[in-house]
């Protein structure tokens, strides 16, 4: 069975202040996570502003999680 999918939209994203407010730390942590590809952020197409995409964000949110339990 063909599943139909939609393009993602803007609302799919999160800006950096608000995924920096979802995962708990700095935006300029997550800066520093984009150019070392720990986290990699979407360039918004006409202002080029770095993006993340929500469900990327829950799911790094959970290996961070996961993570801190193991200590």
């Amino acid at each position: 069975m063909l599943t139909v999918t939609s393009p993602p939209t803007l609302k799919d994203y999160l800006t950096v202040k608000d995924a920096a407010r979802l995962l708990g730390v700095n935006p300029a942590t997550l800066r520093r996570w984009d150019r070392k590809g720990k986290l990699k952020s979407t360039r918004h197409p006409i202002n080029r502003y770095r993006l993340y995409k929500r469900e990327q964000l829950e799911k790094f949110l959970g290996r961070l999680t996961g993570e801190m339990k193991e200590r």
